[in-house]
């Protein structure tokens, strides 16, 4: 991670701020204040915040509401979806608290160019604190390389789930 003087360049700053405004705006309705916006050539189009209660359902968080709100307006607007995976390999997520491993895989398989979060999730973090799910994403598994090795994430990912797993 980058010194915490270049991390602080007035747009993050001030995309930042538009994400605590979300998180803000979850809190009012009784959610897990977290926040998002999403950018692409230095404008928000996108943003959003946890939803989970208010829609009973456990993937409604910011990222994802960001996400659909993209997807949807993309595919409305006719973008096949290679032009959809080039949009996203441009934009960048500003979001109040680290992705969840739900998110960050999520975000790693649409290629989101960089994730730019406020706080660490120690619980949950799949950016760093628990798993790494952004590091090595675009390399491509090579004959003779250790597969057990190179899908240890994903074996993380399963024990942490509780999903029992069987390996022929």
């Amino acid at each position: 991670m980058a010194s915490h003087e270049e991390d602080c360049s007035p747009n993050t700053l001030a995309f930042m701020e538009l994400a605590i405004q979300q998180a803000k705006l979850a809190m009012d309705s009784l959610e897990v204040p977290v926040g998002c916006v999403i950018v692409e050539d230095g404008k928000v189009i996108a943003s959003g915040r946890n939803r989970t209660t208010e829609t009973r359902n456990a993937t409604r968080h910011a990222e994802m509401e960001a996400i659909d709100i993209l997807l949807e307006h993309w595919q409305k607007n006719g973008l096949s979806k290679l032009e959809v995976a080039e949009k996203f390999s441009n934009c960048y997520l500003y979001v109040t608290c680290e992705p969840c491993i739900m998110c960050a895989a999520a975000l790693s398989i649409l290629g989101i160019k960089e994730v730019c979060y406020g706080c660490a999730n120690d619980k949950f973090g799949g950016c760093g604190s628990i798993l790494s799910l952004h590091l090595g994403s675009s390399e491509p598994l090579k004959s003779g390389v250790d597969t057990r090795a190179r899908m240890q994430g994903l074996f993380a990912i399963v024990a942490i789930l509780g999903v029992p797993l069987t390996i022929p």
